[in-house]
């Protein structure tokens, strides 16, 4: 049985790091993440929730967003399997944030505060073969790569392309992302000696410690991920099959090679609707609110709705 909770679950990562009692623990990683550029000494957590401006337009709901005591705007996901545009809704949810510090009236003189999105990933971003645990995004030139503006930014995480062990981490960002990736299976929390903040972390995920009500909550979010996690490889392993059977028979008519490809590329995307659903409904039937269903499952909120 694990000791620690999981932090890719949704109450996991908001347990960690979306409660105002607790906020020391995310200003923490923010600083070593922005480690010589930013010195962070308090937050205040905003409202995760961004309604539609007008009638008709699609409202955003962000796992954690908070500000600092600059008015900068920061983000923080947790994103556990690869959706369909992926980067374009990353992309889509600073321009919201940026779009709602517009003003009223001809006074407005477009100062906007700067916005950071950072988005942990348990998986590898499709376009890599070899993944590395950090994307950093800017504005910037194409061709000589100067900085065009330092108000939209994109951190993304690779958190399977981060091989190290405990004693291999040189650095308080090395060490925040050892104990995520590695939290569920710790039998100890590591770094507590070094840092204060880790033992207090110990406290906050302790599975043990929790409150009957906030361990019945932690049961049906780790129920819904283990359910989502069987759900895809059962999908990946019949992609695999499917792909496999019909890349011999498009093999035999246009050649093995691309028949193959062209046939396991069909194998996934067959039935992946199906299966996207049957998660959607078992979520749904778990008491998961439509919002948190699309953002884990890629569906739109209307089709949920649907279910």
């Amino acid at each position: 049985m694990s000791k620690f909770i999981n932090p890719f679950t949704d109450v996991g990562f908001k347990r960690i790091f979306g409660q105002e009692i607790n906020k020391d623990l995310l200003i923490d990683f923010l600083n070593s993440l922005f480690a010589g550029e930013k010195n962070i000494k308090d937050i205040r957590f905003l409202d995760k929730e961004l309604v539609p401006g007008f009638q008709g337009d699609r409202g955003v709901i962000y796992d954690v967003y908070c500000t600092n005591e600059d008015g900068e705007q920061f983000i923080v996901e947790m994103q556990r399997e690869y959706q369909a545009h992926f980067k374009e809704r990353a992309v889509y949810y600073l321009s919201q944030a940026i779009a709602r510090q517009g003003e009223k009236g001809v006074g407005w003189d477009y100062k906007v505060k700067a916005v950071y999105g950072i988005f942990f990933m348990d998986f590898r971003l499709k376009e890599r073969a070899t993944g590395r645990l950090r994307t950093d995004v800017v504005l910037a030139d194409r061709d000589t790569h100067e900085v065009f503006s330092d108000k939209l930014r994109f951190v993304f995480l690779e958190l399977p392309s981060f091989n190290k062990e405990e004693d291999e981490c040189d650095n308080d960002f090395e060490r925040w992302i050892y104990v995520l990736k590695n939290m569920e299976t710790l039998q100890r929390m590591p770094f507590k000696a070094r840092k204060s903040v880790f033992e207090k972390l110990e406290q906050i995920v302790d599975i043990a410690a929790m409150s009957k009500e906030d361990r019945i909550k932690y049961d049906e979010s780790i129920k819904v991920y283990r359910d989502s996690q069987a759900v895809m490889a059962y999908r990946e392993e019949q992609g695999w099959i499917k792909g496999r059977e019909e890349g011999r028979k498009e093999g035999r008519k246009e050649g093995r090679k691309e028949g193959r490809e062209e046939g396991r590329k069909e194998g996934r995307e067959k039935g992946k609707e199906e299966e996207r659903i049957k998660i959607a409904k078992s979520m749904k039937a778990e008491g998961l609110s439509d919002d948190a269903i699309a953002r884990i499952t890629g569906m739109s909120v209307e089709d949920i709705a649907m279910l």
